[in-house]
């Protein structure tokens, strides 16, 4: 069974934007199925792709499977049986021995950018980088899936 481990913070647009960082990915990805218990994702990264099958999330836990696809099937995918999508670049920084995954939106999400970690426990300790802003882990708003259906366009402020 596998268990995804993962909490997520705002970034601070000051300090992010004069960070040096690692080139990014673009990514697209869309939701099969886009419910509250349970998503369906499947993803695009450049010349790769995924389909992720996700839980209902518990604190910071959740059931999470995913499986590599072929990218054309991605696409097919997307383009027919898609609920919503949005798009992204992702940089991952290393910090302190851990990898953070910040995702800065476009679209109907532009303005927002999002920072994960995963992490092996729910008590693992871990320290934040200076551009990390507020935590934001347990507010649905602004996991990806709803973030297709109730972007941040229309509650940002």
């Amino acid at each position: 069974m596998g268990v995804e481990i993962e909490r997520k913070f705002l970034v601070h647009h000051d300090a992010w934007n004069i960070l040096v960082k690692p080139n990014g990915k673009d990514l697209r990805q869309g939701y099969i199925l886009n419910d509250p218990a349970k998503t369906i994702r499947v993803r695009i990264a450049e010349a790769k792709a995924w389909l992720t099958i996700k839980g209902i999330t518990l604190g910071a836990s959740r059931l999470e499977y995913e499986y590599e696809i072929p990218i054309v099937e991605a696409k097919e995918l997307l383009d027919n049986f898609s609920e919503g999508e949005l798009e992204k670049v992702r940089y991952e920084i290393d910090y302190q021995g851990k990898i953070w995954e910040v995702d800065v939106f476009s679209g109907d999400n532009d303005g927002l950018i999002v920072a994960e970690i995963e992490l092996l426990s729910e008590a693992e300790d871990f320290e934040c980088p200076p551009w990390i802003d507020v935590e934001v882990t347990g507010d649905k708003r602004y996991y990806n899936a709803s973030l297709t259906t109730y972007p941040f366009k229309d509650w940002k402020d």
